[in-house]
């Protein structure tokens, strides 16, 4: 059994939040830098802040986060970075499948739990601009913890150098710790990220993990917040790279294609949407990812 970890999991609650406020920074300036294109007469946009709070089935206090979004700025159509710090009793599916987890006996007896982390999804005004996914988060239960996240690269279409330097990005944010997790991480996430029902990749990867527990909380912290450091490096270049070329019509309906297919794995496979659902969140914090527009054939 582990103990209850409380000065761990409040350092790792405000990593997330400071993490938060660099991605927010950067992507502000990103605003700045649209002096042209379609959308440069708009204001440069800004974040809104939103508390979001959640109850247990009782009533009591479960805790809740913060919703950051920008919306209809000039070079983001709609991005979000959540962050959450939540508590409770896991509900009933929750609990069955941590309860067949070899690694934690003891959830049905006592199925308390803590969850703190970021979660990003930026959709871009430009089709030529890729959009992008990252989060990172701690679980914790009375009989154990562990670390999770990654960050994906959703090109319209892909372009290899593009693709190349992404994933450079990530391989060196993973380096220090292990030569191992890098090709490791970026196979789940190939596996991962799989439109099943299509049978087609929801864009061009990158890498993700959960269940990350070495047995060193310290060392497992470190490689989280190089993951989150890593994600600013892998995207901000693309943006300013690809943020001034021209697009069409057809580019743009080719975009609202690509989100609806977006939009189907979130609502269909990913594991974050099905744990905020369950765990009773803020719907609206948990279906940020959803793109403003998007289209189906």
């Amino acid at each position: 059994m582990t103990t209850d970890m409380t000065s761990e999991r409040q350092r790792a609650a405000q990593w997330f939040i400071s993490l938060r406020d660099s991605i927010c920074a950067a992507f502000e300036t990103l605003e700045d830098e649209q002096v042209s294109g379609p959308f440069a007469d708009l204001a440069p946009g800004r974040f809104e802040r939103k508390p979001t709070k959640r109850h247990s089935d009782d009533g009591s206090d479960a805790g809740g986060g913060e919703m950051s979004v920008l919306r209809g700025g000039r070079c983001f159509e709609k991005v979000g970075v959540n962050v959450s710090e939540v508590y409770g009793t896991l509900a009933p599916p929750a609990q069955a499948a941590m309860a067949a987890r070899k690694d934690m006996p003891g959830m049905a007896e006592d199925p308390r739990f803590w969850a703190s982390g970021i979660s990003l999804v930026a959709h871009m005004r430009s089709p030529k601009v890729p959009a992008v996914h990252m989060n990172t988060r701690m679980f914790w239960t009375p009989h154990g913890w562990w670390f999770g996240g990654g960050s994906d690269l959703n090109p319209m279409r892909e372009i290899a150098e593009d693709t190349a330097f992404f994933h450079a990005q990530q391989e060196a944010g993973c380096a220090p710790h292990g030569a191992d997790l890098y090709p490791r991480y970026k196979a789940w996430a190939d596996e991962y990220f799989m439109i099943r029902h299509w049978n087609e990749a929801r864009g061009v990867g990158g890498i993700f993990y959960d269940d990350h527990c070495s047995g060193d909380w310290e060392a497992d912290f470190a490689f989280t917040q190089d993951v989150g450091r890593a994600f600013l490096k892998a995207f901000v270049p693309l943006v300013e790279k690809r943020m001034f070329e021209s697009w069409t019509d057809e580019d743009r309906q080719h975009q609202l294609f690509r989100r609806g297919r977006y939009a189907e794995f979130n609502l269909v496979y990913d594991r974050g949407t099905t744990f905020g659902l369950q765990t009773g969140h803020n719907p609206e914090a948990v279906l940020m990812s959803l793109p403003p527009l998007a289209a189906w054939p």
